[in-house]
């Protein structure tokens, strides 16, 4: 493991160390894990038809802005039983294989990831393993797999009453469910899986079933949790949830809390190693549709919070409607589509961040040959500033994450030379000086 050091007193925080998995024996994805970014796709939401055959019109656009991993939400059947509004939860299934008539056949399905590899992205679906809908076949076919109340009921998930839970104790639906993974890589040749709530779900079931299902390919698993609350699940999962940064930042913003809060929960996420890799997001459509949109949350912060989304150790994930940018909340249970105006006011921007991210080997998430400095500035209680390096190749941002303008020098022997401004690609040679005059929401980055 490597050493680092975690004080602003210093010239530079190194915060970076290596840590292998725990099952060595499980199959990994290939390189492409490290220089990936996610983008999550609310089909239903995405066009006024929301089926597969709309979307893909839109991958050529997406390609082109960057985007290198297409996250669908549950494409499954939903459950009509206690469903909630008219079109009911896309996280309540009534099938594990079949897809949602609503976004078209399972034909279609195939298409479309067809098509998606052939313009070069990688595709996973959410798989949801907790919990089913009311009417799922198995509380027919199978009742003994899920959990029950004494009264015989079966058992509510905890605060959603129109999904119930499955009973990990029960080594059938473990294989049952393993099988209905295996199917849709199987039949669809899909690349991985985001794994909703994987906390809910007992540890060792993941650790069993994916080398089960990675008998077919090599797969790529996001989980829905925070490594920092369950750190057991790094040993499966290739990337985690970011969650307790998001909460944090964003009372940081809105609560005024100092910014030594924010770097302190960075070095406790470092610490983890680079055996697995966080999911770092500014929203996602928890976030849009029950807290409200990234602009209700970060204010003036929201581009510098994207930008280091992009470039902090990890994987970028971004939300459909972004690089509009979408400044409403999206209806979960409803139609409700993003108001598509076709100028793609952020699209621009997000190539950037993410064409750097794919080619500059200084961002390779979850690689310990990559190095992390927080850098000390004269003013660390309103600026943000970090470079990352590997070999030759460095990559230094630089965010104003106050709601004034900063004047403020770099105070850090690591940032020398000259770099290019990524965004304006003009040239700055910092042995000359590393002074910087901000204005509100400004953010910098450079490559070396």
């Amino acid at each position: 493991m490597k050493k680092y050091l975690l004080s602003f007193t210093i010239a530079c925080t190194l915060l970076s160390c290596g840590v292998q998995k725990i099952n060595q024996n499980m199959n990994l994805p290939q390189d492409w894990k490290h220089t990936t970014n996610i983008y999550e796709v609310n089909l239903r939401q995405y066009t006024k038809e929301g089926t597969f055959k709309a979307f893909e019109k839109e991958m050529p656009r997406l390609k082109n802005m960057g985007v290198k991993t297409l996250w669908f939400m549950p494409v499954t059947p939903i459950a009509q039983l206690n469903k909630k509004g008219s079109l009911g939860s896309q996280y309540a299934a009534s099938d594990y294989t079949s897809i949602n008539p609503e976004f078209g056949t399972m034909d279609e399905f195939k298409h479309m990831v067809n098509e998606a590899h052939r313009l070069g992205f990688k595709v996973i679906i959410d798989w949801v393993a907790n919990h089913t809908g009311w009417d799922h076949v198995w509380t027919k076919t199978h009742p003994e797999f899920y959990l029950k109340d004494p009264d015989g009921s079966f058992h509510k998930a905890s605060g959603m009453d129109d999904i119930i839970e499955l009973d990990y104790k029960n080594r059938e639906m473990r294989k049952e469910m393993t099988d209905a993974m295996k199917f849709w890589v199987r039949e669809t040749g899909i690349d991985g899986f985001r794994c909703d709530l994987a906390s809910w779900v007992e540890v060792d079931f993941w650790i069993e079933a994916r080398p089960e299902v990675e008998k077919i390919k090599p797969l790529f698993f996001i989980g829905e949790y925070d490594e920092l609350e369950n750190p057991d699940y790094g040993k499966v999962f290739d990337a985690s949830y970011s969650w307790k940064w998001m909460h944090k930042s964003a009372d940081y913003y809105k609560k005024n809390e100092p910014i030594s809060e924010l770097t302190d929960l960075l070095k406790q996420y470092s610490a983890i190693g680079d055996a697995s890799m966080r999911a770092w997001f500014t929203t996602n459509h928890d976030e849009n549709s029950w807290n409200g949109t990234e602009f209700e949350k970060y204010g003036d912060i929201t581009k510098p919070m994207a930008v280091f989304s992009a470039t902090w150790n990890g994987i970028p994930l971004l939300y459909s409607g972004q690089e509009l940018p979408n400044m409403k909340r999206l209806e979960f249970f409803e139609k409700d589509v993003i108001e598509w105006n076709g100028k793609y006011d952020m699209a621009d921007f997000y190539k950037t961040l993410l064409s750097l991210k794919s080619s500059n080997p200084a961002l390779r998430g979850g690689d310990s040959a990559v190095s992390t400095y927080l850098l000390n500035t004269t003013a660390n209680d309103k600026i943000l500033a970090y470079v990352r390096k590997n070999g030759k190749d460095e990559v230094l941002v630089v965010l104003n994450f106050s709601k004034e303008p900063v004047n403020f020098t770099i105070q850090d022997e690591n940032v020398t030379g000259t770099f290019k401004n990524v965004f304006d690609k003009t040239k700055r040679d910092f042995s000359e000086g590393k002074d910087f005059n901000f204005k509100v929401s400004d953010f910098a980055v450079f490559e070396k």
